[in-house]
This record gives structure tokens, sequence and C-alpha cells, in this order.
């Protein structure tokens, strides 16, 4: 007999061993590359979460300096040198507090999404409220109307917290006190919003640079803040000043233990209303209107409190403090 064939078995699987670890090492390093790939996409994907722009006064900031800088960026945009821009978002602030009714006459030009609000009550610390709008003035009364029945419902609440403190004490005396004060103060409120007071302060528009500075030369503006960077409006922060407002904004006020009324603070639309920018293009404003959460109506004299998220889900009104 001549010599063995040599057994290859043994070296075939080798192979098969070592092309299937091969091709396990590959699909792994394929998959790696997709997933670094899909986060880096993620991340540059506009409206991703933390890019949240904030237009307005923030808190530390002189107001006079934000007037200066907000003027000094609209003339930037309006130059003739600098690169034709298409409509942009805005934060107009007024001089003085206006009906509704004063709005057509002051933003013609320009679209107009929001409005923000306040009941001007000498004494009295009252929330900033945000309003959309979709047709001027209606939009504008009708959200109104609607903060005056939360402001109904707000003093009811606080009534009823008021009978049940019960006991003695100075605390309790004070927190009757305090719910007292407050109820009062949401009555106020809501007598004034119902009277069509004029409350109006601020406006968030869109248009074109031109038209922008068209607004911003008009009786009654007090500056027109342009932000180009905003791109949708559930992604940014609008702080506008009170026309009262000339110093310095302070911090906001610490919160207290002293329970107050927290239901849902929907006003106007509660889907969000589309509106048409210049251009003809629809834009979704962002959602109902509504304020700050209330804080504790007992303490005492906390600083204002101007800031208005335009996001999505805000709480029920907050009482900023007194101007």
């Amino acid at each position: 007999m001549g010599p063995a064939e040599p057994v290859r078995e043994p070296v075939l699987g080798v192979v098969a061993v070592r092309a299937v670890l091969g091709l396990a090492v590959v699909s792994a390093f394929a998959l790696l590359l997709a997933a670094i790939w899909a986060s880096r996409r993620d991340d540059a994907t506009p409206g991703a979460q933390g890019d949240l722009v904030q237009v307005g006064v923030v808190q530390g900031q002189a107001v006079s300096g934000y007037l200066r800088n907000s003027r000094a960026e609209l003339a930037a945009l309006t130059n003739p040198s600098a690169p034709p821009s298409g409509d942009t978002w805005a934060l107009v602030s007024l001089a003085e507090y206006v009906p509704a009714g004063a709005l057509p006459g002051i933003l013609d030009g320009a679209t107009v999404a929001q409005v923000f609000t306040r009941a001007p009550l000498a004494g009295r610390h009252t929330p900033v409220v945000r309003i959309p709008v979709y047709r001027l003035p209606a939009d504008v009364l009708s959200g109104m109307l609607d903060v005056a029945i939360q402001r109904d419902q707000e003093r009811a609440q606080y009534e009823q917290l008021g009978r049940q403190a019960t006991g003695g004490g100075p605390n309790v005396a004070r927190a009757r006190e305090a719910y007292a004060s407050a109820a009062e103060t949401a009555r106020a409120e809501a007598d004034a919003y119902r009277s069509g007071c004029a409350c109006v302060f601020a406006a968030v528009v869109r248009a074109a640079p031109g038209a922008l500075q068209v607004v911003a030369n008009r009786a009654g503006v007090r500056v027109v803040d342009p932000a180009p960077e905003v791109r949708q409006l559930d992604r940014a922060e609008f702080r506008p000043p009170l026309p009262e407002q000339d110093g310095t904004i302070p911090a906001e006020p610490s919160g207290s233990p002293i329970p107050v009324p927290n239901a849902g603070s929907a006003i106007a639309s509660p889907t969000p209303t589309p509106i048409l920018s210049s251009s003809g293009l629809p834009v979704m404003s962002d959602s109902p209107a509504s304020a700050d959460p209330l804080p504790d109506p007992s303490a005492a004299a906390p600083e204002e409190r101007t800031a208005v998220p335009s996001a999505s889900n805000v709480s029920a009104a907050q009482v900023p403090p007194g101007s």
C-alpha cells in the first residue's frame, strides 16, 4: 500500500472558522460606523435637545444695554452692504401697556405669532401671560377673556385655601392673610382682562429686516430685537422687558412651602396655530397661552420675573414680583 492521503478536513475547518470570525469582525465594525454616523446625524439635526434659544433681556443684564444691542443688531441686518436675508423672527417690546385694538397699527407689516400681556395693577404682583395669535385683535381679546376665567378660578381656589388654614399661631394667620391678598389680586386681574385692559406690552413677530425696521420706528415701540437664530418657536424662550423696567434685571424668586393653586393654564386655542409668513409659507406658532407656575403668595416682595417660556407645555400662571 502507498502512503496515506493527508487528512484535509481540519484545515478546511480552520479556514471556515477564520472566515466566519472575519465576517463577524467586519460586521461589528460596520455596525459601529453606522452607529457613529447616526449619532452625528442626530446631533446635527435642527431642533435637537439642548438647542433652546433665549431672546430678550436676561437676569443680571441692564435693560439699557439690551436696548442698545438690539438696535445695533437690527441696524446691521438692514445695512445696505449686509447680505440679503429673508423673514426673521423678532421680539417687539413696547414702551407702554396698550389695548389689543392698538396692535394692528403698531405691528402692521409683520406677521404676529404671540403677544405678552400683564395686568399693571398698582402695588400688586401680577403674572406675564403669553397668548398665541393668528388674527389681530380678535385672538388677543379672546385670550384675555380666557385669562379672566382662569383668574376667577384661581380666586376661588385661594379663598378655599384660606378657609382651610385653620388654627391659631402667627404662621396660620400669615397664610390666611396671604391667601386673602392673592384672591383679591386674582379678582382684580380678572376684572381687568374682562374689560379689555391696556395690558399688552410685547409681541413675537416675523418679517423681513426692512419691515422690522419700519415697526421699530413707530411711536410706542421701545425696541425690536431680531432673532435670525430662531428656527422654530417651540425651541425659543422670549424674555421681553416690562415697560417700567429700566435697570438691571434681578434674579428670579425662590419657591416657598405654602401650597397654592396650580391647575393647568390653557389660554386661547388648545392646538398649535398656523400663521403665514410674508413669503406665504405656513409657520406653526407654539401652543396655548400660559404663564409660569404660581408661587407662594405670602413670599415677601420677590423680585420681578419676566421670563416667559415658549415651550409647548407650561404650567399655570405665576404671580411675578412687583415692578
